[in-house]
């Protein structure tokens, strides 16, 4: 069978084990609504300014969470270890896992936008623009979700690890700050944050500005980051799953 196809039923699996539980709707839906709202109901005329950070972080949190949690789950009940024996590939396992992640983050964050646009008023300029921040973006938390967790057994040690890496990379990388207001001595780090492409790419796409003046930039930056973070994915897995 075709490894696409076999990627794809595994995805599929994880959705159906794991996705529809009730708190995990209810959290990617609703903390960032509650979140942008608090912003609104604060500054109505400015909250269209922190709206491409809370939907970047909205897909953070989202792809990288639902990564965690089916990883360590299944290395803590001996499931991963038996799809290892069926006739499919780590990169397949890899595929399948990451694109049912990158799904939930997605879908958390066209929520959050669908929301904001029904009930605010928010336009989007330049969907291609928004629709390839989503999708690079999520490709690559995703498999940065992949990567940390396959490293630990328990849920809890995923999500502690990855809270060590998204906090900072929040507060670098232009959510609740434009990115010209960074400190100086961020800026180093927002420029290797691939959050901050993410945002930037977004924020290009609501309303068409852009920090770096050209979207190209934060564009292939971001593309940079799906690729890299994929690569490394695979000899992440290879020794994480012997642990």
């Amino acid at each position: 069978m075709n490894q696409i196809m076999l990627a794809f039923y595994i995805g599929r699996k994880d959705v159906e084990s794991y996705y529809g539980k009730p708190p995990l709707i209810t959290w990617g839906l609703l903390f960032p609504a509650v979140l942008i709202f608090a912003v609104y109901l604060r500054d109505p005329d400015g909250y269209l300014q922190v709206a491409p950070g809370i939907i970047g972080m909205t897909l953070l949190f989202g792809c990288t969470s639902m990564a965690a949690i089916v990883v360590t789950f299944e290395k803590r009940c001996g499931t991963l270890q038996r799809l290892l024996l069926a006739p499919v590939t780590n990169r397949t396992i890899i595929l399948g896992k990451a694109a049912s992640a990158a799904g939930y983050g997605i879908t958390a964050a066209l929520a959050l936008t669908t929301s904001l646009a029904a009930m605010l008023g928010m336009a989007i300029s330049r969907p291609l623009y928004f629709g390839a921040a989503l999708l690079l973006g999520a490709a690559t938390f995703a498999h940065l979700g992949l990567i940390l967790s396959v490293m630990v057994r328990e849920v809890f040690e995923a999500m502690t690890l990855l809270n060590v890496l998204r906090f900072p990379l929040i507060l670098v990388s232009g959510v609740f700050m434009p990115l010209a207001a960074t400190p100086e001595w961020a800026k180093p780090l927002a420029l290797i944050s691939p959050l901050t492409h993410v945002v930037e790419l977004l924020r290009y796409g609501l309303s068409g500005r852009c920090a770096f003046g050209s979207p190209l930039i934060p564009l292939g930056v971001t593309c940079l980051f799906a690729v890299a973070s994929w690569i490394a994915a695979g000899p992440a897995f290879r020794r994480g799953v012997r642990r």
